[in-house]
């Protein structure tokens, strides 16, 4: 909750204090330079995966590309100077700590890349869709309409704070869900089970996705619990969990619905899945367990 709710007022700050335009003068018109530039945006918006998505979605009512804005919603969580100092701390500077980081942003901007040939209305909810396209036609227009004097400073912050609580609330009921569901399957399904078919190449890696989708652990904090399973799992299926887990789980998963198409969600999730499994097993084939 604490991460949604900064997220929440990330997002009410860019829908007052950042213009349409902007969007259009700083990002690079290029596919896929524009899904690398996404992919290290984390860099200046340090959000987790729960507080990722309302700053997603804020910016693409602000007329951010889709493939810009996917590339920062996977990436975002594990490129940020906060995961990447809590990483650091449980491992040491080291391959989890590189791997984590160049593996996160590498599948993050593929992911990003691959949607940049979508149109938004095949990839966003209808609402946000319509605000997206809404900040695109500003953008067009913007030299011909005087947007006129701006409200008083103080003026704007109250309302970036009645929209961050408009955010907070809209997304909090799918973090419940997220949650509840995540908690049940924490309860039902013993983690003993899995931990015992640690140490193969390819299982290791799939019990770690398979733990990082259920346990739904911040991606702030995540580093020390895989940091507790390097005794028992392949470094690929370490870095498997660390680099899934963030992208998507439970909680995120459930969120997605609050943005994105259900097509969507579904790639969503299966993109970075697989793009993670073939890097963790690659490690273990190639690099060593």
């Amino acid at each position: 909750v604490p991460f949604l709710l900064a997220g929440s007022v990330v997002s009410g700050m860019i829908a007052v204090f950042v213009d349409q335009t902007m969007v259009d003068r700083y990002l690079p018109k290029q596919p896929f330079l524009g899904a690398m530039a996404g992919g290290a945006m984390g860099l200046l918006f340090p959000v987790c995966e729960c507080g990722v998505v309302p700053v997603v979605r804020r910016l693409y009512e602000k007329g951010l590309p889709v493939s810009i804005g996917i590339a920062f919603l996977l990436a975002a969580p594990v490129v940020n100077p906060v995961v990447i100092l809590s990483t650091y701390s449980a491992f040491g500077w080291g391959p989890v700590l590189v791997g984590r980081i160049v593996f996160s942003f590498l599948i993050a901007v593929g992911v990003g890349f691959l949607f940049s040939r979508a149109q938004p209305e095949e990839v966003l909810l209808p609402a946000v869709n319509q605000c997206h396209h809404d900040a695109c036609c500003a953008v067009h227009d913007h030299h011909h309409h005087d947007d006129g004097p701006k409200p008083p400073l103080g003026q704007r912050f109250n309302q970036a704070f009645n929209l961050a609580g408009d955010d907070f609330l809209d997304m909090a009921r799918y973090l419940i869900v997220g949650s509840l569901l995540a908690a049940t399957m924490q309860t039902l399904i013993p983690q003993s089970a899995l931990i015992a078919v640690g140490q193969g190449p390819i299982v290791s890696v799939l019990v770690m996705q398979g733990l990082a989708f259920l346990l739904s652990i911040c991606s702030t904090v995540d580093a020390f619990l895989a940091l507790a399973f390097t005794s028992t799992f392949t470094t690929g299926a370490i870095l498997s969990f660390l680099v899934f887990g963030p992208m998507v789980d439970i909680k995120s998963t459930i969120m997605f619905f609050g943005v994105f198409k259900r097509r969507t969600v579904i790639y969503l999730i299966v993109l970075p899945w697989l793009l993670s499994m073939l890097m963790g097993i690659w490690w273990n084939l190639n690099v060593g367990m």
